[in-house]
């Protein structure tokens, strides 16, 4: 069974899956994957993440609208997408983008929508509300939701794209002033199967006390 997976496993075969089935995801499946993240530390046990898992299609249909915009200034010939990476050839790259294109085409089918926010005292200070100090607060959660998806065999990636647009992304959702979006994850069941992940080997990324 997929909930058998071994934590490592898990890890080395949680590929970024973005085509997703329009089937429901079952209710109690989706409050598995929000309890997961609620396990993640945060700074000073703060506990100030929140989460909301968006089902209804007026919504999914709004917020795929901010994806799309995005999407396209990501992909128009004056975007910042490079063609190739050292690690990623430029066929690799083209076929991660028709899947990140996909995803944006039916945006608005995918059963769920997972919203990742983290609530912040007020007045909001943006040089700290999108940083490190907060990121570390809300980070963590999203990883524990994605291994809790791939052990139970759901797909989940992370995207900015629907709340780039900030004060956009916080009125269609309702969100109050001190609830802060982070990332958007789409989540359902796969069309593809998973696979291993393809990373770097680690003798390229790591350095033992002192970089040089």
């Amino acid at each position: 069974m997929a909930e058998e997976m071994g934590l490592f496993e898990v890890m080395y075969n949680c590929r970024a899956m973005r085509r997703i089935k329009p089937d429901p995801v079952p209710e109690e499946l989706l409050v598995r994957l929000i309890d997961a993240a609620n396990q993640a530390p945060s700074g000073s046990n703060a506990q100030n993440g929140r989460w909301i898992a968006v089902r209804d299609r007026a919504v999914r249909e709004k917020l795929a609208e901010l994806n799309m915009k995005v999407f396209s200034a990501y992909t128009a010939p004056a975007g910042a997408r490079p063609a190739a990476l050292p690690h990623q050839a430029a066929d690799a790259r083209a076929r991660m983008l028709e899947a990140v294109r996909w995803q944006a085409e039916h945006f608005a089918e995918i059963p769920v929508h997972v919203i990742a926010c983290l609530q912040v005292a007020l007045p909001v200070r943006n040089t700290f509300s999108m940083g490190a100090g907060a990121g570390g607060s809300i980070w963590p959660g999203v990883q524990n939701l994605l291994l809790a998806a791939r052990a139970l065999g759901l797909a989940a990636t992370p995207t900015t794209f629907a709340i780039a647009d900030r004060a956009a992304a916080q009125e269609v959702l309702g969100l109050p002033e001190d609830i802060l979006p982070f990332t958007l994850i789409p989540v359902g069941y796969p069309l593809g199967k998973f696979g291993p992940v393809t990373r770097r080997p680690v003798s390229e990324i790591m350095r033992w006390d002192r970089w040089s």
